[in-house]
């Protein structure tokens, strides 16, 4: 996560500076960039990785016309991560914990992106922007739930989860 997004966005920056072409750059983080959280220290490290690169890109590029920003979000229930993050169950709104009590939409999420990445907005950069309905502020940290695991259950969520991603790599190499 941290490689890849680091090295697509140096080469598409490199490319537009020696071009002399204007860009916009948007990274999808995690709010955990901000408050920590248990049980997923590889990607907070990678995501605050992120993080620290966009505001610093922001400002060595700015001056290119290069604009760098990062959406945040909270809950957005999607195949793949509810799989993983919450094998049993899906994500229903009556599940969500904050001050606006549901999930968020997918359009809300593409609107983000969209607005960070139009022409209207070309002074706003270095932000990453937390979409969670402020459920990182009301809650703290995320996954905190998860301590209360036994170990039987944490081995089922590891089978659960290696299951689904052997079923989206024969999809990937099926296609």
């Amino acid at each position: 996560m941290l490689h890849g997004t680091y090295y697509v966005t140096h080469h598409v920056g490199r490319r537009w500076i020696a071009e002399g072409v204007p860009g916009s750059i948007v990274s999808i983080l995690v709010t955990w960039v901000r408050t920590g959280a248990p049980f997923v220290v590889p990607s907070a490290m990678s995501k605050a990785g992120l993080d620290v690169m966009t505001k610093s890109l922001a400002v060595e590029w700015g001056r290119y016309g290069i604009r760098l920003n990062a959406i945040a979000p909270g809950v957005f229930p999607t195949e793949g991560a509810n799989a993983r993050l919450s094998p049993k169950a899906a994500w229903t709104d009556k599940d969500v914990v904050n001050p606006m009590g549901r999930n968020g939409r997918m359009s809300e999420l593409q609107n983000l992106a969209v607005f960070l990445m139009a022409d209207g907005v070309q002074w706003l950069t270095g932000e990453t922007i937390a979409i969670d309905g402020a459920g990182h502020r009301q809650n703290g940290a995320s996954f905190t739930e998860l301590a209360d695991l036994t170990d039987a259950q944490w081995q089922e969520m590891r089978e659960a989860i290696r299951r689904k991603d052997a079923q989206d790599k024969a999809l990937r190499t099926a296609s």
